[in-house]
């Protein structure tokens, strides 16, 4: 039997979860929720991506029956702006990925649950809901949360990878850089931009140094690592696919062929289709759509002792990040 899941807020995340969804016997989107978003053009939105592509199936939507057609799923189409507002329970939605990017704490994204969802996962960090990063903590999960955290694509790359070294060889401190495609909240051109001067230059033309929390999150998911890891952000002018670079010190060092290996059997076994390994000559371009959490490049990576080594790993920030939503809520729904 399916598992029913309402979408809140149609941007990157939400289209990109629809769509991973159509590829996963096991979820079933029941309804979306966005109040800038006209059915008719969510439509288009979904059939058409620059970056992923065309949709593989057929949509189509209705506007005086509010629904929009994906394959021969029928999905009803709502357009509230207050979350509390959302007539989940008469879709039949259990499940809600909170996708906008404002309803991050557990007091907003409760306001799911007033009209009928059970469960919210909010696709963003979250200052207060539990986090999880599929492959590292998901087994922390319990029945009684009723709103958690997915944590950040940049996390879900760093957490794997960042287990797998700790385990074998101890991670003593690090130093995370991501390099990041574009992302909405960037300028076409310069604008302003209150919080973050250098983020209101043009997106298209610089490398924008940022601020990000995603290494020191992965303290919250791998309580052992709290305190050793922080980092910060690239932004540079491709449309999708990024790649973190972790610089560390070891405990126990070792060989970097024996680092590669580690990494290697743990991508074959327990983290099988979260951490992905590749030893070819690849660029950013290659891992578009591919939905692995973390795919790490063994001839990127270097070595200056032992003890002191830059791991390299790429992740497509929209498709990976999309499926782990997907695969987080399948968790949950197994706890019951």
């Amino acid at each position: 039997m399916s598992i029913n899941v309402g979408i809140n807020g149609f941007g990157r995340i939400g289209r990109l979860v629809m769509r991973a969804a159509q590829k996963n016997p096991n979820i079933k989107i029941v309804a979306v929720n966005d109040p800038f978003i006209p059915v008719e053009y969510m439509e288009y939105m979904y059939k058409y991506d620059t970056v992923h592509g065309r949709a593989d199936s057929v949509v189509k939507a209705n506007k005086e029956a509010g629904t929009i057609t994906v394959g021969e799923n029928e999905i009803k189409v709502f357009g509230e702006m207050d979350p509390s507002k959302i007539q989940w329970g008469s879709a039949g939605a259990d499940y809600v990925v909170e996708s906008t990017g404002v309803f991050t704490t557990t007091e907003k994204a409760s306001a799911h649950m007033v009209g009928g969802a059970k469960k919210v996962v909010i696709s963003a960090p979250s200052g207060d809901a539990p986090m999880f990063v599929m492959g590292v903590n998901q087994e922390k999960y319990e029945s009684s949360m009723d709103v958690v955290s997915n944590a950040s694509c940049t996390t879900n790359c760093l957490a794997p990878l960042a287990k797998v070294v700790n385990d074998e060889f101890g991670l003593k401190e690090g130093l995370m850089t991501t390099v990041h495609a574009v992302t909405a909240t960037q300028q076409t051109v310069d604008g302003p931009s209150q919080k973050d001067w250098r983020g209101g230059r043009a997106a298209c033309y610089n490398i924008i140094p940022s601020s990000t929390g995603a290494a020191k999150a992965v303290g919250k998911v791998i309580p052992a690592l709290n305190g050793k890891l922080t980092g910060m952000s690239f932004r540079v002018p491709t449309a999708n696919v990024s790649v973190v670079d972790l610089t560390c010190r070891l405990d126990k060092g070792a060989p970097y062929a024996t680092i590669c290996a580690a990494i290697k059997a743990a991508s074959e076994g327990p983290m099988k289709g979260i951490l992905g390994y590749t030893d070819e000559d690849v660029v950013s371009s290659d891992f578009i759509s591919d939905t692995h959490s973390s795919i790490f490049d063994q001839k990127a990576g270097i070595a200056l002792t032992d003890d002191f080594v830059k791991l390299v790993s790429w992740y497509d920030n929209e498709a990976g990040y999309s499926t782990r939503v997907l695969d987080l809520i399948a968790h949950m729904e197994s706890q019951k």
